[in-house]
């Protein structure tokens, strides 16, 4: 990821193996990470049980919050492709309960559509 990628708030993807080891005690035994995007220090992660969105907080990241979301609790998810002057492509869960989206935005080379086919895999 460049460094003009992470000031504007893209992800990229991350490598699947050093996140299983890096959150190792935040997964079930039998949890798979299927794939792994960063955004800046910040990571959402697709496991084969459910998405773990990780936020690093404060100057040193040392504070972390990790959000776990059962893949059966999301209703509904969209895809926004990059066009061709647009700089990122835009993916927006929704959770029952709650009236606003999750809305993350992934840097124009990631395959957007790769990002959804994993969340459809979980959710459909």
């Amino acid at each position: 990821m460049g460094i003009f990628d992470g000031f504007i708030g893209n992800a990229s993807e991350a490598d699947i193996n050093e996140v299983q080891e890096e959150f190792s005690a935040v997964l079930a035994p039998s949890e798979e990470v299927e794939k792994a995007y960063r955004l800046v220090r910040d990571l959402f992660i697709f496991t084969n049980k459910r998405l773990i969105l990780v936020d690093k907080q404060g100057i040193t990241g040392k504070k972390i919050e990790y959000h776990s979301i059962p893949y059966k609790n999301i209703t509904h998810f969209s895809i926004e492709t990059a066009g061709s002057f647009d700089l990122e492509a835009e993916l927006k869960i929704w959770i029952s309960g709650s009236d606003e989206p999750i809305e993350k935005h992934f840097n124009k080379n990631l395959n957007i559509y790769e990002v959804q086919s994993v969340l459809a895999e979980y959710v459909l």
